[in-house]
């Protein structure tokens, strides 16, 4: 059974976790081929959006430690530990991050630890009305990683971020979206069709022009307000060179709906 699904339709790569029975705790084989495909998602013209999500009622249950490669315990040296979260739980959500087209995350039920985070480095988060966010790692007397005291902060500021990781309570569906950690919540049946529609009106949109606004914004978060200006000006010069912008600018003087080709 492949652990990790994929296809592409309509210029959308579906990205879906597939280990059902253990509520899609994602293995080191799932972490690298999810970290692949959206690397091939931002490299090929023809994807213009991704969705991730899963099967089964789970959508991500955090890591599945017993399938990383490492030393045991007590064989470990001091950097061991630093240098898996880097390589592992890092690399995914930066990965999502950088992925040069807009992500979309379905979030079907249970998003805990790593699978919370990797839900939340998502560009849009969809969530079914039964779907959990548990910062987990203080349940198990550990640090969050993973990014997610990175992420938290800046979706719900560092206050309600501190509560959710202090207390490792989860968070429904509908609580979460009042929080802003989710954009909409829908009913489970919903979820697929929902995912569809806004990742192929994001894959008909100006491909280019959506890379580096969400480069923008992500940015924005980081620097000085001198920086983000200035990045805003270049992206802007840079962008005014793709077809989709002049294909932008032309409809509208034209008075017609523009049809962007993602170059």
């Amino acid at each position: 059974m492949d652990e990790v699904l994929h296809r592409t339709e309509n210029n959308v790569s579906w990205i879906t976790l597939n280990r059902p029975e253990a509520m899609n705790a994602v293995t080191w084989d799932q972490r690298e081929r999810v970290i692949a495909l959206l690397a091939e998602a931002s490299a090929d013209p023809a994807v213009r959006a991704v969705v991730v999500t899963a099967t089964g009622k789970g959508f991500c249950a955090g890591a599945d430690l017993r399938g990383s490669p490492g030393a045991p315990a007590g064989e470990r040296v001091a950097g061991d530990v630093a240098r898996m979260i880097r390589l592992g739980a890092q690399r995914l959500i930066t990965a999502v991050l950088d992925c040069e087209k807009p992500v979309v995350a379905a979030v079907n039920g249970t998003a805990a630890g790593i699978g919370a985070h990797l839900a939340l480095a998502c560009d849009l988060v969809i969530a079914a009305e039964a779907a959990r966010f548990i910062e987990v790692f203080v349940r198990r007397g550990l640090v969050p990683d993973g990014g997610g005291a990175y992420l938290l902060p800046r979706l719900v500021g560092p206050q309600k971020a501190k509560e959710l990781m202090f207390f490792g309570d989860a968070v429904p569906a509908g609580e979460a979206e009042r929080l802003g950690l989710v954009n909409r919540v829908v009913p489970a049946e919903e979820l697929e069709a929902t995912a569809r529609e806004w990742a192929e009106r994001l894959a008909q949109g100006p491909t280019r022009a959506l890379a580096m606004t969400k480069q923008l914004v992500n940015a924005s978060l980081d620097g000085d307000r001198t920086a983000a200006l200035a990045a805003e000006a270049t992206a802007q010069e840079i962008n005014m060179t793709t077809a989709d912008a002049n294909e932008g600018v032309a409809s509208f003087v034209e008075r017609r709906t523009p049809k962007y080709l993602g170059r």
